[in-house]
């Protein structure tokens, strides 16, 4: 029976290749998922994009583990050489946009939630999420139906990990930063050029290291990404923009990291955050989940990576078949045998607790 789910897994990743499903234009994709639920006669309900189902034997009074991954996708970098929504396999490998990311871990994690659906008698109940607009962390994805979720004790976010046992992830801060200065024409002096006065500021995000780190995390990592000033030759510009990406450890808040931020600047710099909701995330090396997994030989690390556990108030531990380094790749593929293996280790390590 497992294998017959796997099988039916791997073609519908296939069909999932070849239907584009780009955040916030995952319609055709959630139509996919819920004709996977109507061929297992397992009731779902769908808001926008995302869907969601629970297991048969559903009790009130049991906690709830939340399976959960994501069906949209990246829009494919101009580096592919294969037509990104032509699923195919080659020397064992799945091939086409969203293979790894995260198709692979979706298709395991519902046959994972199939397999247990009917299933008396568990200490568990379950519910699984097919979600929306991850890639994007867009508002309509899993973040809006989470107030539908019933008694969720914790949840296993399908990403690639080569199913190993990302306990920790960082949160994700992102930061618009504006330098002031004197406008002026380039031809006069000026000793308070917006350029020159955010080379200041760039090498304080550069150089400032936070005290508190992590032993699964390690450091809060800043790292200036953009930088924008100026529209010609002769002008001196009044600002100079930048913006700066914080991945945060698990020993801060995204508040606390913009408060830091904010005392350090002088005063003809302002600093906007884009937003302060994806925080680190977690779940204890002795959690039951995460025992069970490592019975099965699995090791745990800290992933840098953000995924939806942003969202999730619940303990959560990130687990999936693929290899992240695959993520938003030219070529995208996942080996087949990683989704056989995920869907197997995925159900031995919830038998492990429930």
């Amino acid at each position: 029976m497992i294998q017959e789910l796997t099988n039916k897994a791997i073609e519908l990743l296939h069909q999932m290749i070849e239907t584009p499903s780009f955040s916030s234009e995952e319609e055709e994709t959630a139509q996919l998922i819920t004709a996977w639920f109507i061929k297992h006669d397992i009731p779902f309900e769908r808001e926008n994009n995302n869907i969601w189902a629970y297991n048969k034997y559903f009790d009130d009074a049991k906690p709830t583990i939340l399976l959960n991954s994501h069906h949209d996708t990246v829009k494919p970098n101009g580096n592919y050489t294969n037509d990104p929504f032509k699923a195919f396999i080659e020397e064992g490998k799945l091939f086409g946009l969203g293979s790894n990311d995260a198709g692979g871990c979706l298709v395991s994690l519902m046959a994972t939630f199939t397999h247990f659906y009917d299933k008396k008698d568990l200490k568990y109940n379950f519910v699984i999420v097919a979600s929306a607009e991850e890639e994007s962390s867009g508002p309509l994805g899993l973040k809006s139906v989470l107030k539908y979720l019933k008694n969720v004790a914790f949840g296993i976010v399908g990403e690639p990990t080569l199913m190993q046992l990302a306990v920790a992830e960082k949160g994700l801060l992102v930061l618009d930063v504006s330098v002031k200065g004197t406008a002026s024409h380039a031809a006069h002096p000026n000793d308070d050029n917006a350029i020159y006065n955010a080379l200041k500021v760039i090498q304080w995000f550069e150089n400032f290291e936070y005290k508190k780190e992590s032993g699964t995390l390690g450091k809060v990592k800043m790292t200036v990404t953009q930088v924008n000033a100026g529209k010609q030759h002769n002008v001196v510009p009044a600002s100079c923009d930048l913006v700066v990406d914080v991945r945060v450890n698990d020993k801060y808040k995204n508040e606390e990291i913009l408060k830091i931020v904010k005392e350090a600047m002088p005063g003809n710099v302002e600093v906007k955050p884009r937003s302060l909701h994806l925080g680190s995330s977690s779940i204890p090396v002795d959690h039951p989940i995460v025992k069970s997994g490592i019975a099965l030989g699995r090791t745990t690390y800290g992933s840098p990576t953000l995924s939806d556990q942003s969202v999730l108030s619940c303990p959560s531990l990130k687990l999936g078949p693929g290899d992240s380094t695959r993520s938003h790749s030219a070529n995208e593929f996942i080996y087949v045998d990683e989704i056989r293996e995920g869907v197997d280790l995925y159900i031995k390590i919830l038998e492990g607790i429930v």
